[in-house]
């Protein structure tokens, strides 16, 4: 493990115990025995605050967290930029040198300046996160925050300061760029002037905060209304001047300017509130690139092109300020929103693309964007009123795409606005290439804690969708944690990472059967799918999610394979239209304790250093696989102390529909389940596990259960709970001869859910008897 990353850890891990019982709403889980938690431990844990959204004196508002947005804070004025969109003009041609994979369409900038390639420059040296100023004592002050400040000389930035009559100028320092203004203020290598006389600048590089100080003896705004333009770029410390892109990058210097004669110096530019919320993610027609705006740097790139961003600015009411008056009209509420959150983890603040796609190697995925702060787009819908709770639903990127990709398309709307309303909520997952691993599928879940953090959550009705990568995402992640759902969709997604087309065992994926969600489909007894695809798919071709399909019938689970004749992987995109997936999410819930739980364990999807862990699964918990070289490891319990028998499942049944053209169905149904006799019984049958955590509360028994055993090896059954009468001393199940044994409760390892996930919060177990059986099956299997 990388050092780094244990920084990184400690952070996010160590009290996660204490927050197990504190932390937001985020997943519902029972309010009886050990509260073992469905999802992740990072799931749980407090929200993360990063450097740069922190204050220092005399700065108090906290910051928007909207990106696009401004506002009017006690006495201070706040601007909220996007991040990751410093990519400056738009040249046509990209640099030759660019090292940003050009095969992710559906996530390629507008603009297309690319940094040096120096570390200095750590890839995003000139990505502004905020700019705000309040008046102080005989000065006026403004705050320039970037997403990283590696080192200052390498960085440069200029605020023109003007009036709404102001006339345009050219900004200082070769900008090649113009704007309204009577006066500039610019920070250069670490120092700073206002029309050339040196101003005083306080730099903050944990933070990555520039503040300076305009002194009322240079300029005095008085009560008037300021018109502000402002933009970041590079810095060339022997010319004194703005570094500018040429063509190629190198080393030293910045690449894309392609084929601009004057480029402009700004890789990023502020006060973009109306930056194009365009659709990113359709081809129009074949062979059509899609369309741009992907990281809102639409206007910010026609602006750079035309050396003139007048068009980019904001009046700033110093009366207003003077007042202290809190003004939020500027930051939007409701409908697509991108937003900025904290990370727990800061895997090194630079931008990277050398380790750009997880399907090279799953198993150690830092991203593309590895510093603390992430974004996501939030759909909220127009319904939403402040102290109403809402289901979630999570709407997964693809490949190559990015956390716009559904922004404005039916595929957010028509889930946002089902029913009373839903929050749809997609997260950038570190990069456009991740497969839902490692920081990758972390992020997904820190996106989930962050929305439970500023909205109420109605945690009974949380939906799992996506589009191709995204829809093997809800494969995936639908396996590894089913209880934090009622409902899933897959939009022609593969089963596995890469390609697979079966049979399984034989073909194996290109990403690696550890990989193939195939062979948990198991897990989802509780949690029905449903499943588009088109025949003629050409990048995830049609045998896999059949397969799927088939497996889930074998298993007389609830489904549906829903076939679209002709479509291609593109079509559903094109025809955007998702009527019958939002009645399929409408109104179901997760069910919190099913009398009947089956769930495969995955430990190669495991990743314990950033909180994403998968061992549990309702009221099991504690789940290990005996032989790691066999993958995985499935258990299958029934109590028999709910007093029902299984729902009845139909026959295969086939029909059609239309949903933009006509598709054919097959699915499968359940009836009510039957009444059967209570008894103090559980019935577990497991293959390739060597431990249990059964809550006895929760599956309806008590410490004194009879377990009926088929195990293909040693199994140890750990019984939790009891509620008033926890459990103590030995439980030998009449159905086998078996050596028991009490477990020692100072020997339990730690169940806080920081990667056991057998208990919640740290010290719920040390109150509750435990008991531990080693059960080796011996001859043949007794029921």
């Amino acid at each position: 493990m990388q050092a780094r990353r244990l920084a990184a850890v400690t952070t996010a891990i160590a009290g996660i115990a204490a927050a197990a019982l504190s932390s937001p709403a985020v997943a519902r889980a029972d309010d009886s025995g050990t509260h073992v938690r469905p999802g992740p431990a990072i799931l749980y844990q407090q929200p993360a605050t990063a450097p740069q959204l922190t204050n220092t004196d005399p700065w108090e508002a906290r910051p928007l967290l909207v990106s696009g947005a401004h506002a009017y804070v006690d006495g201070e004025f706040l601007y909220q930029d996007f991040l990751y969109d410093d990519s400056g003009a738009n040249g046509r041609f990209n640099d030759p040198n660019d090292k940003r994979p050009q095969n992710d369409l559906f996530s390629l900038r507008t603009g297309t300046y690319s940094y040096p390639s120096d570390p200095r420059y750590a890839g995003n040296a000139a990505d502004l996160v905020e700019l705000r100023l309040r008046p102080s004592d005989g000065s006026t002050l403004f705050r320039i925050t970037l997403t990283e400040l590696k080192d200052p000389s390498v960085v440069a930035a200029t605020i023109g300061i003007g009036t709404p009559s102001s006339a345009s100028k050219p900004f200082p320092y070769g900008a090649n760029v113009s704007g309204p203004a009577d006066h500039f203020l610019s920070v250069h290598g670490g120092s700073a002037d206002f029309d050339g006389a040196a101003v005083p600048a306080t730099i903050d590089q944990k933070r990555a905060q520039i503040t300076l100080s305009v002194p009322h003896a240079l300029w005095d705004p008085g009560s008037s209304v300021v018109r502000l333009t402002a933009g970041v770029g590079l810095w060339d410390a022997a010319s004194n001047s703005y570094l500018l892109p040429q063509q190629a990058s190198s080393a030293t210097t910045p690449g894309g300017a392609g084929v601009l004669t004057t480029p402009a110096a700004f890789f990023n530019v502020a006060f973009r509130e109306s930056e194009t919320q365009a659709s990113v993610f359709r081809f129009m027609q074949p062979q059509q690139s899609p369309t741009q705006c992907m990281w809102r740097d639409c206007l910010q790139a026609a602006a750079l092109a035309s050396n003139d961003i007048s068009s980019l600015h904001e009046d700033v009411s110093f009366a207003k300020l003077d007042s202290e008056v809190t003004d939020r009209s500027g930051v939007p509420v409701r409908g697509s929103i991108d937003r900025i959150m904290s990370s727990h983890f800061d895997f090194g603040d630079d931008v990277t693309y050398a380790n750009s796609n997880s399907q090279v190697n799953p198993a150690d995925y830092d991203g593309e964007y590895q510093g603390q702060l992430q974004p996501y787009n939030l759909y909220v819908p127009t319904t939403w009123q402040p102290g109403t709770a809402l289901p979630l639903t999570l709407l997964l990127h693809s490949l190559s795409a990015n956390y716009n990709q559904y922004m404005a398309t039916n595929n957010q709307t028509e889930f946002g606005e089902r029913n009373a309303g839903t929050l749809v909520a997609t997260d950038e997952s570190r990069g456009p290439d991740g497969w839902y691993y490692d920081s990758a599928e972390a992020d997904v879940f820190e996106m989930w804690a962050d929305v439970a953090h500023h909205y109420q959550l109605d945690t009974t009705r949380t939906a799992l969708t996506g589009y191709s990568m995204g829809g093997y995402a809800t494969y995936k992640l639908g396996t590894q944690f089913p209880d934090l759902f009622s409902r899933a969709f897959v939009t022609v997604g593969p089963p596995a990472d890469g390609i697979w087309t079966g049979p399984p065992g034989v073909v194996p994926a290109t990403g690696g059967d550890q990989t193939n969600t195939y062979f948990m489909l198991d897990s989802l007894r509780n949690l029905p799918i449903l499943i588009w695809h088109g025949t003629n798919d050409e990048l995830v071709p049609a045998e896999g999610p059949q397969l799927v399909a088939q497996q889930l019938d074998n298993l007389n689970y609830r489904y549906e394979k829903d076939t679209f004749p002709g479509y291609d992987h593109f079509a559903f995109a094109e025809a955007d239209n998702y009527t019958f997936p939002t009645q399929f999410l409408d109104d179901a819930t997760t069910p919190v304790n099913p009398p009947h739980v089956t769930y495969v364990v995955n430990p190669t999807m495991d990743f314990e250093d950033v909180g994403v862990v998968a061992d549990h699964a309702y009221w099991l918990s504690g789940l290990t696989v005996r032989d790691p070289s066999q993958t995985r490891g499935k258990v299958d319990v029934r109590s028999e102390g709910f007093c029902t028998g299984d729902a009845p499942a139909s026959a295969t049944q086939f029909g059609a529909g239309v949903a933009a053209t006509p598709y054919t169905r097959q699915y499968k149904t359940w009836g009510d389940a039957a009444s059967a006799p209570c008894a103090d019984t559980l019935d577990v049958n497991a293959s390739n596990v060597s431990s249990i955590v059964v809550d006895v509360q929760r599956a309806r028994v008590d410490c004194n259960v009879k377990i009926n055993l088929q195990s293909d090896g040693p199994v140890t059954i750990t019984l939790v709970g009891g509620g008033t009468s926890p459990c103590a001393g030995t439980v030998v199940p009449a159905s086998a001869t078996r050596a028991a044994s009490v477990t020692n409760l100072a020997a339990l390892p730690n169940t806080s859910g920081a990667g056991s996930g057998a208990g919640g919060a740290a010290g719920v177990l040390a109150v509750i008897g435990l008991l531990a059986m080693r059960v080796r099956r011996r001859g043949s299997r007794r029921r």
